[in-house]
């Protein structure tokens, strides 16, 4: 009896050796794109009003686990009844990442008018429910195809380990992709009134805690500003890398530039043609839904 203890207690420590050990490099694998979901969530997160930073953020992060139990099953037993597939759904979410990245471009070049601060004083509280829900919602849809990417590139690393030591890991890294990173963005978005802290602390006097407290509210429009433009490039570098990754004839016509530089092309161009179709769909198609029946 006790034998047969200490040999399962054995068998569980080598389980955990190995989880330990694929978990390692399917971290290392996944290090990119968690570095591009953290830039993309981090710009989606910002923009709320201060009162509502934390609890929309909690509701994305909730929106986020949610996309987690349903890809890490879905990819499972896709992955056991019909691998074929993977690859094709890969390929939709990256239409949909080059979509956003290149939107953003574009309304950057061409900025829709800007609501007045005094006309958003005018909303109602259902229609600031409304715009927030609709930021909600975006991100999470975002999330979720960047969380089947890393499910995937994680299931890749442990794809000839046991069932068990790919659930183990693939689930470890699922955690790190929605707690880590969605802790930082809560950090990143709450910097200014950390800093405010500081400087009240000090009640407006000179001295460490108000520099360091001044620093902090000055940087965080720059920071979120950064993180605007790294989370675009990331949209568009995520979006071609799946492509340049999944079809070998692509890949080997970009294979005679810099991979980053292959991605980007790649991601700004699908990006482009989706934007179009959809302005086309837009502004013509769904008009002509609209209209009345004769």
């Amino acid at each position: 009896m006790a034998s047969g203890f200490f040999a399962l207690l054995d068998d569980i420590a080598l389980l955990m050796d190995d989880v330990a050990a694929m978990s390692k490099i399917a971290t290392k694998k996944t290090a990119g794109i968690l570095g591009d979901d953290l830039a993309v969530n981090a710009q989606k997160a910002s923009g709320f009003a201060s009162s509502r930073e934390i609890p929309l953020l909690l509701a994305i992060t909730k929106g986020s686990l949610i996309n987690k139990l349903i890809i890490l099953p879905v990819v499972f037993i896709l992955n056991f009844i019909a691998p074929w597939i993977i690859v094709p759904i890969l390929l939709l979410g990256g239409i949909y990442l080059a979509y956003e990245g290149v939107e953003k471009i574009y309304e950057y070049l061409y900025p829709h008018k800007k609501e007045a601060p005094s006309q958003r004083l005018l909303l109602t509280p259902k229609q600031i429910i409304n715009q927030e829900q609709a930021k909600v919602s975006s991100a999470i849809k975002t999330d979720f195809i960047l969380s089947i990417e890393i499910v995937i590139i994680a299931l890749s690393t442990v794809i000839d380990s046991s069932l068990i030591v790919q659930i183990l890991v693939v689930s470890f890294i699922s955690i790190i992709a929605t707690i880590g990173v969605y802790g930082i963005v809560a950090l990143i978005v709450r910097m200014d009134d950390f800093g405010y802290s500081l400087i009240d602390f000090k009640d407006g006097n000179s001295g460490i805690l108000d520099a360091v407290g001044r620093f902090l509210v000055a940087s965080l429009p720059k920071v979120i500003k950064l993180l605007t433009i790294v989370g675009t490039i990331a949209l568009l570098l995520v979006s071609g890398g799946i492509y340049t990754h999944n079809i070998e004839p692509l890949s080997k016509i970009m294979d005679l530039l810099p991979s980053p530089l292959a991605d980007m092309l790649v991601g700004a161009a699908i990006g482009v043609v989706a934007l179009m179709l959809h302005s086309f769909y837009t502004k013509f198609l769904g008009k002509e839904r609209s209209l009345p029946n004769s």
